[in-house]
């Protein structure tokens, strides 16, 4: 499977193609508004489509990397989307994080339109996307997935075959919520400590030598000391969809949910204050005036 098509050229999306290009693959790509610059791509050889399922014609795998459900749904099941165009064996690789109930509906439609389907959810930042380090977490045939793994080689480093559809989803879901949660632990406690007067550099280092030390205090700790949220390039409104599908997950399994309602209901009052915000800023939501400025900023 040489002719790869992709939906969804966003800040993840576009590294995911640039490695698919530079592994040697033949790729499309869907034009729309929301992808990042397609100029670079374009003069690596990606070939430009109006429509997904223009796309899908010319594809042997298409990859989709949206925001989540509802913009999955709409590429495949709209009346112009993937779905009219699948041909028999055709593959549908979601990327996206998704609701796995979605998921599951979605995946029985293509099969049942004759293709196959698996769901791919990344962990880790747009830098990794660029390196082709990503983390996927599978959820498909075990023959399938064996049969895909070159091509999801060339832009992931770990990638685990996690179970059957939609398993993928669940288990991306569960990773967001531990994530989101321990920066959002962090975040309260930072905004509490520099309301008491206690330097960052003091928080950051008592805790990473401590029981708070770990992958959230070192996404946050360059903007607690100098006002840069890139240490984790996600915004708000991301944080607020990821953890409402995670709740919604644990609410169908019976699961119980307490802490993460908190932390949904967190992440829902900053994505009110600033969607687009990155999420080291709940920091200084939760503690206005209180995070330096950076310090290549004007006085």
């Amino acid at each position: 499977m040489k002719k790869i098509g992709m939906i969804g050229i966003g800040l993840m999306g576009h590294g995911i193609a640039s490695n698919i290009l530079r592994h040697g693959y033949t790729l499309s790509v869907f034009e729309h508004p929301g992808n990042q610059p397609l100029d670079e791509l374009k003069k690596a050889g990606a070939r430009p489509h109006r429509s997904a399922a223009t796309l899908a014609a010319d594809s042997e795998v298409v990859i989709l990397c949206v925001t989540g459900s509802p913009q999955v749904e709409a590429v495949i099941l709209a009346e112009d989307g993937l779905l009219k165009a699948i041909r028999p064996g055709m593959v549908v690789i979601d990327c996206s994080t998704a609701l796995p109930s979605s998921t599951e509906r979605v995946a029985r439609a293509v099969q049942e339109a004759g293709g196959r389907f698996l769901d791919a959810p990344m962990t880790r930042t747009p830098k990794e996307a660029a390196e082709g380090r990503l983390n996927l977490l599978v959820g498909g045939d075990a023959e399938l997935f064996d049969e895909v793994h070159p091509l999801l080689s060339a832009f992931a480093e770990n990638i685990t075959h996690v179970g059957p559809v939609g398993s993928g989803h669940r288990m991306k879901l569960v990773h967001n919520y531990v994530s989101l949660g321990s920066v959002a632990l962090l975040a309260e406690a930072a905004a509490c400590a520099l309301r008491a007067g206690i330097a960052p550099e003091a928080f950051i280092e008592i805790l990473a030598k401590g029981g708070g030390g770990g992958k959230a205090l070192e996404r946050i700790t360059p903007y607690l000391l100098a006002g840069d949220g890139s240490g984790l390039e996600f915004a708000m409104a991301n944080a607020q969809k990821d953890l409402s599908y995670y709740n919604s997950m644990a609410e169908q399994a019976g699961a119980v949910r307490d802490i993460g309602q908190a932390v949904l209901d967190t992440f829902t009052k900053a994505a009110a204050i600033g969607p687009d915000r990155l999420v080291p800023e709940l920091v200084s939501i939760l503690a206005p005036k209180q995070v330096r400025a950076p310090r290549d900023a004007a006085p």
